[in-house]
């Protein structure tokens, strides 16, 4: 069941009694008109990690509209998630628009991303930190 403005707006300011192993979230849903909104802000972790989120929100037509998710520790970026397309490189064809940014070269070393779409993206990313050992 898709949810509604009101759900994930309460999903968002709600996420560190949902999640423990969030210390604290920075993260604002920012409505601009009745069916849209953005999210922004940071989700932070033990062992100096954080999330960067940018969300552009239309409940009218869909949920997602555009993101971008960046991981870090302290000051040095781990990779990042975005919805960019890259029809001139094959092996992202199969979850594109969805790939993520990985070392070496984070600018231009873009892996598959299956387990994002422009649905609610933000309990993967916080069980794959989680879960991935990145802290």
């Amino acid at each position: 069941m898709p949810l509604t403005l009101e759900e994930y707006e309460e999903f968002v300011y709600d996420i560190s009694n949902q999640f423990p192993a969030v210390r604290y979230s920075t993260l604002v849903f920012i409505r601009l008109d009745p069916l849209t909104a953005v999210v922004r802000g940071e989700v932070f972790f033990e062992g100096d990690i954080y999330l960067r989120v940018r969300e552009v929100l239309d409940f009218d037509s869909g949920f997602l509209q555009t993101y971008s998710y960046e991981v870090y520790r302290d000051d040095e970026q781990l990779y990042w998630y975005d919805d960019w397309s890259h029809p001139d490189i094959p092996e992202l064809t199969s979850t594109d628009p969805h790939h993520k940014h990985v070392p070496p070269d984070l600018k231009h070393h873009r892996v598959p991303a299956p387990h994002l779409s422009f649905c609610p993206n933000l309990p993967f990313l916080i069980k794959e930190i989680l879960y991935t050992g990145q802290f």
